[in-house]
């Protein structure tokens, strides 16, 4: 297999790795050794969102990011939707066949849903999770659902994505608040996987979702209690205008019991770009947590 398109490899100086799925393939990035690391993006992003993270963190633990079907680097099979019900099947099969066993999940914007599908009922198999800016319910925001309107209607929302690649043109750059990341590298990064107006579907398909798919977010939503006493770690980018605000963290806090909460004044809805620092930390922090529990299970436990 060989990229589509080119990204500064300083930037992201990885190993690629594919997985053929259907009659096409997904693209990840597989680096480092260690505990093992799951990290799924949300619209239009792919595992270049997560490459500062990756670079701090490889040398302690496994870190896997994934692109979508029809996202990134990433090749959508015949007759998908890209529907977050088909992305987060994708993600099982994935899990499935890379045999992944007792990680902790990251999530971010469509992660969320994406990632929690399987969470809610495979709680067994996680070891923590790190939720930011993300939700796991049918949407109530006015905000929200008028995001959904105007970036996932038609025709105004179809055209918009799908001829202007507005999403990855626009959204992005305005979701981070730290603009002198914002180089034109990065809008590359962002906008060079969707160089055709078939290519963009999917920027549409996700904002589209957030009404459509409400009742498997419902039954999402139903099942999230199996989480609470999951250790979590929940960082918050407090300048997002996206549709989540501090009061969707408190939503979080109430399902994820055993949660540690960092809000953060100078990250937006992409916390990833703006304080890759915080997301690392947040990360080991999860790990320690966890090791700390089956230390204390361990000593509990010793046969004297």
């Amino acid at each position: 297999m060989k990229r589509e398109f080119e990204v500064d490899s300083m930037e992201y100086p990885f190993k690629d790795h594919w997985m053929p799925y259907r009659d096409g393939f997904i693209h990840y990035i597989d680096e480092g050794q260690g505990p093992t690391i799951l990290l799924l993006h949300g619209n239009p992003t792919w595992s270049y969102l997560y490459r500062n993270v990756i670079k701090e963190l490889r040398g302690e633990f496994r870190l896997i990011a994934l692109d979508y079907p029809g996202m990134g680097m990433s090749k959508a099979p015949s007759r998908y939707g890209f529907t977050p019900q088909e992305q987060s099947d994708a993600v099982i099969d994935f899990i499935r066949r890379m045999d992944l066993k007792n990680f902790v999940l990251v999530v971010q914007d469509w992660g969320g849903p994406i990632g929690l599908n399987y969470a809610v009922r495979h709680p067994e198999n996680l070891r923590g999770i790190v939720v930011m800016n993300t939700w796991a319910w049918p949407a109530t925001l006015p905000a929200m659902k008028m995001f959904s309107l105007a970036m996932g209607g038609w025709p105004l929302g179809y055209w918009l994505q799908t001829r202007r690649n507005f999403f990855a043109k626009k959204i992005v750059p305005h979701g981070i608040f730290q603009t002198e990341k914002v180089t034109e590298g990065l809008r590359k990064a962002y906008t060079d996987p969707f160089p055709t107006p078939k290519s963009r579907k999917p920027t549409w398909v996700f904002p589209r979702q957030i009404r459509k798919a409400r009742s498997w977010l419902a039954e999402i939503e139903s099942k999230l209690h199996v989480l609470s006493d999951l250790p979590a770690q929940i960082l918050w980018g407090a300048k997002d205008s996206a549709g989540f605000p501090l009061t969707e963290m408190a939503r979080w806090q109430g399902y994820l019991k055993m949660n540690e909460t960092e809000t953060l004044d100078d990250a937006s809805h992409y916390v990833q770009e703006d304080r890759p620092d915080r997301v690392a930390a947040s990360i080991r922090k999860v790990i320690g947590r966890t090791s700390e529990k089956l230390t204390g299970w361990a000593e509990k436990n010793r046969v004297t």
